[in-house]
């Protein structure tokens, strides 16, 4: 799986993890480059506390465009640290 935002690649795994319809990448797959931490925080009843990251290519900010837990309740343990996308990255 790819993940893909303005027209680079951000994230490649052949393991991903799908909960909800949402690939989840491990924190390897991701190209650490195009990321950069964002003060935004949500809550999942079952998973956790998400943070989010800001995908950054060619100089264009897409704001807290990534998640992941970096502590998840027992449930989504298999999902601690991965990251998944949304507005606007496209995962194929």
């Amino acid at each position: 799986m790819k993940a893909i935002w303005n027209g680079e690649v951000i994230a490649e795994s052949k393991e991903t993890i799908i909960v909800e319809g949402n690939h989840y990448f491990p924190p390897s797959a991701i190209k650490s480059e195009h990321f950069q931490p964002s003060e935004t925080h949500t809550v999942c009843g079952w998973k956790g506390t998400a943070s989010y990251y800001d995908v950054i290519v060619n100089g264009q900010v897409n704001k807290d465009a990534a998640w992941f837990y970096p502590d998840t309740k027992e449930a989504a343990n298999n999902i601690k640290g991965y990251v998944a996308f949304w507005k606007g990255v496209r995962v194929e």
